[in-house]
């Protein structure tokens, strides 16, 4: 043992060392210190100088610049300049675009808890919670989404008036034009509330408070620009629409076609320098309605009007609906939700410089204008859209459960359906608390490029997955349209979400990860910007420092991953109270593992691992249930750790760790080099996978959540359009579950009285007069039980139709044309 103890005291020391993430001085001396120690204490004197050799040897080339530049770090940098893979200018704009914030943490494989609970709590300022309060309950209770979607396929001349008097189309508009000024948070209330009782609303009012003429002109634009257009966005003078999406270039925006050529031309009776475009765009929100079109479009100056450029690059503008030669296209359908959309095409359409938004200055700089509103926007419209229809699902399909019967039964006692329930009640609890998170991200001054993809891509997946799971519990309630259904248009509209604003195929297979892994990385992209410095010095100088910092960040990101799956993250120091610490010490353990399998990908891969999409899909993955957790333990502590929320925390972190560890098997199971990945299995899952995913006890306990007035399904509940009114039939069911579970007790005694009686079946009214004749029940509870009959047969009751209501307006028409010409 004496010839082994100087090499595990090596050992021992390089681990705590690189587990600390201590300084390669302190780790020398430290190592040096206990190997002088067990020299003196009598250890074997060769292996303690064989070890001390190995030590010098690590620490007197590393320690020593002068040693350290020309032997190792320069030939680094030769090697490391051939591999790197070249930035085009698209992926270099969008990566200096966007800020890191707390996802910086997450992937430095050591997380500073502190950094996430030193963020305030998200809060509204009194004017936007007077707004929510006020114009936004009102909007709600004007909304008949039936009425939308079917009879009008559009928002009636009443609504479209109160949005526009009440400026919601101005609201990230800033006070001084005349808009309401909200913060990214009061932003992500409204559209939350509004998508509970419309999605139809909900998304004509959000998109052009999302990317558009507004939110560009209040970053770029000119101050005549500002001063002109800002105040009539805010109070609906002007309807706005973006136009990017084209045929040939969705997701791929860089690749558009269309096209503006500098030119002289005529313009309010002048002839001045400007732009003659060409373009066809389709899939643009607003766009039938819009007054003022913002386009986006390549430049060219073949005639040198501006200077030497050609390619001037993509650039912004506007383009006023009254402009010659601007079509506005035929209204498309997507799915039902009749929100305004269309194409919008153009030949020839001439525009002067001004109309360039920021104006000649920001002539080619579109693309870095989008890419830093786009971060916004995807932060804010689809997640909250998410959230307020997972809420209002999740509580009004809780109380569908509890009254509806099967078998003298409520159906949300079965098994299956408490699965279903759990999956609904866990999922909205993480939409909710995901969307206030990046929406709280943009509220701080943060432009958030990698959690803007995150949200957009899980709220809406997870919001699928509720209208599903919601749509399998109500059943013939859901797939029978009309006034009294709640479900229908969310399950319908879902898909549309999923694709707009990049599809969620291409932004969790290339965008999540991929951006992260430079954004957020602590070194990447400091030796990437170091091995491009033009200084040779100090290019070698910055690289160096990137370079040993990186190896020091990988070898500790080993240990700390092999550490934590050795001992199943029960042991490392953590934040949290009692019942939260286990789980920060799991995110603390995969934190580790992902920083490490994102540091052996790229020096494995190099430039390979762009095209490595299933890879990389699954690292963001990984990636997103981490950021995901962080912000379910920040929601919960934000709210003052209420135990009563405690099933629906533990059922979404257990969900979101076994997403974890499921990705990180499906990435290391199909590591394209198989060694490496053999490798990183053992330090990943040393003792194999441990996550399960949340157990039917935990089930059942967030389903009687949902099923129960309490304080946790109350907390649930804020912010979405629960006021049982006319035309609210979700708020009508909501608002009937106390008063079911009071009438419960009397329902089961009179059924047992008539079980135990020798009467024979009588209907529901008979029934009664029959248990108040016996004094079965008294005549207050026959009260009690024909309430619960009417709320009953509300809550179930579907709608019918004659046939001639289910034919469109246009065929109603014609038909009555055909009948009146036929007409003696």
């Amino acid at each position: 043992m004496s010839i082994l103890l100087p090499f595990l005291i090596l050992l021992a020391a390089t681990a705590f060392a690189a587990y600390h993430r201590l300084r390669l001085a302190v780790w020398a001396a430290a190592t040096a210190t206990l190997l002088v120690a067990c020299w003196l204490l009598g250890a074997d004197k060769t292996a303690t100088s064989v070890a001390a050799v190995l030590v010098a040897l690590v620490a007197l080339p590393l320690l020593l610049p002068f040693l350290r530049m020309p032997l190792i770090t320069r030939p680094l940098l030769g090697f490391y300049t051939k591999i790197l893979p070249p930035l085009t200018e698209t992926e270099r704009v969008a990566l200096e675009a966007g800020t890191v914030g707390w996802e910086g943490q997450l992937f430095s494989g050591k997380p500073d808890w502190n950094v996430l609970a030193d963020q305030p709590r998200p809060a509204l300022r009194p004017d936007e919670q007077a707004f929510l309060d006020g114009p936004v309950e009102e909007l709600c209770r004007m909304t008949n989404d039936w009425q939308i979607t079917h009879v009008d396929a559009d928002l009636s001349p009443e609504l479209w008036d109160y949005i526009k008097k009440n400026r919601f189309f101005g609201m990230i508009v800033p006070k001084e034009y005349g808009g309401l000024g909200f913060t990214a948070l009061g932003n992500h209330k409204v559209i939350q509330k509004l998508a509970s009782i419309s999605a139809v609303v909900s998304s004509t009012v959000g998109v052009p408070n999302s990317l558009g003429p507004a939110e560009l002109l209040m970053h770029y634009g000119t101050d005549e620009q500002k001063q002109h257009y800002l105040p009539r966005l805010a109070d609906g003078r002007e309807v706005p629409c973006f136009a990017l999406t084209g045929p040939f270039a969705g997701s791929d925006a860089t690749s558009i076609p269309d096209y503006g050529i500098v030119c002289m031309g005529e313009w309010n009776g002048a002839r001045v320098v400007g732009v003659r475009l060409t373009f066809d765009k389709r899939y643009i929100t607003l766009a039938p309605v819009a007054t003022l079109v913002g386009l986006a479009f390549r430049m060219y100056d073949p005639d040198a009007l501006l200077g030497d450029k050609r390619d001037i690059g993509i650039s912004l503008a506007l383009v006023p609906r009254d402009t010659a030669g601007l079509e506005i296209g035929r209204r498309a359908m997507p799915l039902n939700s009749t929100f305004q959309n269309g194409p919008v095409r153009g030949k020839d359409v001439f525009i002067p410089l001004s109309q360039l938004i920021g104006g000649e200055a920001m002539a080619g700089k579109g693309w870095q204008m989008l890419v830093e509103c786009l971060s916004i926007g995807r932060s804010i419209t689809l997640p909250s859209t998410a959230s307020g229809g997972a809420k209002i699902g999740a509580v009004a399909t809780g109380a569908y459960a509890r009254i509806r019967k099967q078998f003298g039964l409520s159906i949300g006692r079965f098994e299956g359906v408490e699965e279903a329930l759990a999956r609904i009640g866990g999922n909205a609890y993480t939409i909710s608390a995901l969307a206030e998170a990046s929406a709280a991200a943009v509220a701080r001054g943060e432009l958030p490029a990698v959690p803007s993809t995150i949200s957009k891509y899980h709220c809406t997946e997870m919001g699928r997955d509720v209208s599903r799971d919601v749509m399998d519990i109500i059943g013939g309630k859901g797939i029978i349209l009309g006034p009294r259904n709640f479900a229908g248009r969310a399950y319908q509209a879902a898909p549309i979400a999923i694709t707009v604003e990049g599809a969620n195929i291409m932004t969790r297979s290339l965008m999540i990860f991929g951006q992260g892994a430079i954004l957020c990385h602590p070194w990447v992209l400091k030796e990437m910007k170091a091995a491009t410095n033009p200084d040779a010095g100090a290019r070698l100088r910055d690289f160096d420092h990137a370079l040993f910092g990186h190896i020091g960040f990988a070898i500790s990101n080993a240990v700390r991953s092999l550490w934590f799956g050795l001992t199943g993250a029960r042991i490392g120091a953590a934040p949290g109270d009692t019942y939260t610490r286990r789980y920060y010490r799991k995110l603390n353990r995969y934190s580790a593992a992902l920083a490490l399998m994102a540091d052996t990908s790229m020096l494995m891969l190099g430039g390979k691992l762009k095209f490595k999409e299933s890879l990389s899909g699954r690292l963001g993955d990984v990636l997103s249930n981490l950021y995901i957790a962080s912000a379910l333990l920040k929601r919960y502590e934000d709210e003052g750790s209420p135990a009563a929320d405690q099933p629906l925390l533990a059922w979404s972190i257990h969900n979101a760790v076994f997403k974890i560890e499921n990705a990180f098997s499906g990435a290391l199971r199909n590591f394209p080099i198989r060694p490496v990945g053999w490798l990183l299995w053992a330090l990943v899952f040393p003792w194999g996978r441990r996550a399960q995913y949340p157990s039917d006890r935990l089930c059942h306990k967030v389903a009687s959540l949902l099923m129960s007035p309490n304080e946790a399904r109350d907390r649930l509940a804020v912010g979405v359009f629960t006021t049982p009114c006319e035309n609210n039939p979700a708020g009508r069911i909501i608002s009937y579950l106390p008063k079911v579970v009071l009438a419960e007790p009397v329902e089961r005694k009179l059924i047992k009285a008539l079980k135990n009686s020798d009467i024979e079946a009588l209907d529901f009214r008979a029934q009664l007069e029959e248990g108040v004749r016996e004094g079965w029940i008294t005549a207050e509870e026959r009260v009690q039980l024909e309430e619960l009959r009417v709320m009953t047969i509300d809550a179930i009751s579907v709608d019918d139709f004659d046939p001639a209501e289910l034919r469109s307006a246009c065929s109603r028409l014609e038909q009555d044309a055909t009948e009146a010409r036929a007409a003696p």
